[in-house]
Order: structure tokens, then sequence, then C-alpha cells
């Protein structure tokens, strides 16, 4: 069987090759966020939210870790990545309204210690109660 050596880049152009993912991105051009953020700014159930999660983080442009339950996340720091980030921001600027609507909805929601009281849909909760 032959390896494909454009295998991986062929998986990383389809991970892109979603509006969700890319707006995932966007918002992680920010700064790192909770998964609940993400889900919350989006619409989105978190599982949804984790699936897309699942080919950025396979495909190594974003990367997660724990605080207590709450799951963090991020772009990608590794070298091999950081170019193609960088070109992906000049072609999203056609959607920068929408983007910026995220980016500034992700701001008020941040919950920098993610524990139940502060995070996104237990505030919500709260707020209705």
């Amino acid at each position: 069987m032959t390896s494909d050596p454009l295998r991986p880049l062929v998986d990383t152009l389809k991970t892109l090759a979603h509006p969700v993912r890319l707006r995932i991105l966007a918002l992680l051009h920010a700064g790192e966020l909770c998964v609940c953020e993400v889900a919350e700014v989006l619409g989105l159930a978190p599982s949804t939210v984790s699936e897309h999660l699942t080919g950025l983080r396979r495909t190594g442009l974003v990367r997660e870790w724990k605080v207590g339950r709450w799951v963090h996340v991020a772009l990608s720091d590794e070298a091999s990545v950081r170019p193609l980030l960088e070109a992906l921001w000049p072609l999203m600027a056609g959607a920068e309204a929408e983007l910026s609507r995220d980016r500034a909805q992700a701001r008020a929601l941040r919950c920098d210690t993610c524990d139940p009281v502060a995070c996104p849909p237990s505030r919500s909760s709260k707020e209705h109660a």
C-alpha cells in the first residue's frame, strides 16, 4: 500500500471546509475559550461543538485541556499549522461582520473560572429563574 504524502493536507483542508469550524477558529483567534462559551456563541449543543472540535484537534489546528470538568480550547501553537492559520485570517475578511458579532458575544460571556455558576448555561438559567 502506497502512503499518500498529501493526505494530512487534504484532511486539514476538508476540516476547514465547514462554516461552523471556520467560526470556531475565528473565535479562538481572539483567545482561548471554554467549550461552553463556544457552544453558547454558536447556538449549538455542546456535543455538536465537541464533534467539530474533534476534527480541528485531529488536524492539529486546535488544542484542548481540562480545567476541572470544563474543557478549554485554543488555537494550536504548533509551528507546522501557524502558516496555514495566518493565511486563513485575510480569507475570512468577507465574513468580518458576523465574526465580529461572535467575538463580541464571546467577550460578554467570559467565564474565567468555568464553575457551574459562571458558565453561560447556568448563568442563563439563573437570569430566567
